[in-house]
């Protein structure tokens, strides 16, 4: 019944297929040792990829030695790599469950290319994926982390999602098979054991069967969350015309409008905790900012504007040529470059940030006009506003690049020799 169960399992989520070669991922524990006989058992053509993380002492030469030895005896050919998961961890600035994971699957994709394999096989099983149900229910998450684990992405396949953590032990017991087990899976210090240790058998005094009723439930809201992705992307489309900046009246307009924005604003890092903070202040004082680890997001006027977290900013300099006028001369009407009049110039031409207390006479104007006030009227987000460059003459700001230029440094009939000002990235 197990092997009928993977088999069909394998062709109703199109897994792979008997020509093609599949990369187990075998550690030496029951889950990963079970996979891998049952897809021999089922005819595929099988390599094994085991990691040594070094993190549990002995325990991971043992179960380097296990699976060396079991693979030789199964005929399998093996590849296997070693890892300072502790030093990675720190250098990434990562958990060592985090390195762990990203050495892996960094190396299994690497491996997949270079062994000529379709996929790479993980033997996440049934109660694994319930496991991650509860684990993202109690952490808070959106339809898409209630479906459990999934049994596709990307190369990664995961034939035993159909079978529960029990049914694998009947099965490697009925083959007389034996395997090791990672000693830290019987300790309930990480959130995920304590869920399979303590939580779950709770729940069992409930309803003996609630491990089959949460795998069900997963599987209905991953058939309702194909019908909602495609709400959420004909939504994003509305609330996000240019596909960067959130419209906050229309995402207002939109039924479920928090959700919608939790579901815009997740995949950038920001928990759920963190979009209530943002819903609530949409219509708030305009300016105000939040950060996830690796993006900015800031609320200007009737928009969300993002820009990742520790953006470096193109280093700009500013070049000058000087040229004389030959009539009739018509200054280009450009605002990525500027043409002042070189005699109304003092001294050194410089380029600056701008800063607060600048003036300057715009282009076409007689008065003094703060370049605040400037920036405010022409709507800058407060991040355009900090991208903001000015020219100066002295104390004199010539040209505010790229908007205006002050109107005591423009060309005339009379004037004689220009000053072509751009910026160029360094």
């Amino acid at each position: 019944m197990f092997i009928k169960k993977v088999s069909q399992f394998i062709e109703e989520k199109h897994l792979f297929g008997f020509s093609d070669k599949v990369l187990v991922a075998l550690s030496g524990g029951a889950d990963s040792v079970a996979l891998l006989r049952v897809l021999l058992r089922l005819g595929y053509a099988c390599e094994a990829a085991h990691c040594n993380f070094h993190l549990r002492g002995e325990e991971s030469v043992r179960d380097e030695r296990f699976v060396r030895a079991l693979a030789e005896r199964l005929g399998v050919p093996l590849h296997v790599i070693h890892f300072d998961t502790n030093a990675y961890a720190a250098s990434h600035n990562v958990s060592v469950e985090m390195a762990a994971r990203e050495l892996r699957y960094d190396w299994f994709t690497k491996l997949r290319q270079e062994c000529g394999a379709k996929v790479v096989a993980v033997a996440h099983h049934r109660d694994d994926s319930v496991e991650t149900f509860l684990l993202n229910l109690v952490r808070g998450t959106g339809i898409n982390g209630l479906q459990g684990i999934r049994p596709v992405n990307g190369d990664v396949v995961r034939p035993l999602l159909c079978v529960s953590r029990a049914e694998i032990l009947d099965y490697l017991s009925s083959l007389g098979q034996d395997y090791v087990t990672d000693s830290t899976n019987l300790q309930d210090e990480f959130v995920r054991n304590k869920l399979r240790l303590n939580v779950i058998p709770m729940l069992e005094t409930i309803n003996p069967s609630v491990s089959d009723t949460i795998a069900d439930t997963a599987r209905r809201l991953s058939d309702v969350a194909q019908v909602y992705q495609e709400a959420i992307q004909a939504a994003k489309q509305r609330v996000m015309p240019d596909g960067e900046t959130i419209d906050i009246p229309a995402l207002c307009r939109e039924p479920g409008a928090q959700n919608l924005l939790f579901e815009l604003l997740y995949p950038l890092g920001f928990n759920a905790a963190q979009v209530n903070d943002v819903f609530r202040a949409l219509h708030g004082e305009s300016g105000r900012m939040f950060y996830s680890r690796e993006w900015v997001l800031l609320i200007d006027r009737n928009r969300l504007i993002r820009r990742p977290s520790g953006e470096v900013e193109p280093q700009p300099e500013l070049c000058l040529e000087r040229m004389e006028v030959n009539p009739p001369f018509s200054v280009p009407h450009n605002n990525k470059e500027a043409y002042v009049d070189a005699e109304k110039v003092q001294g050194e031409l410089t380029l600056r940030k701008w800063q607060s207390g600048d003036k300057f006479i715009p282009f076409g104007m007689k008065g003094f006009k703060s370049v605040r006030n400037y920036l405010r009227d022409k709507k800058f987000s407060r991040f355009e506003k900090e991208r903001q460059w000015v020219v100066c003459d002295g104390d004199r700001i010539v040209w505010l690049v790229n908007e205006r230029l002050d109107n005591r440094f423009r060309v005339t009939s009379e004037t004689r020799f220009v000053i072509n000002l751009k910026l160029k990235l360094v």
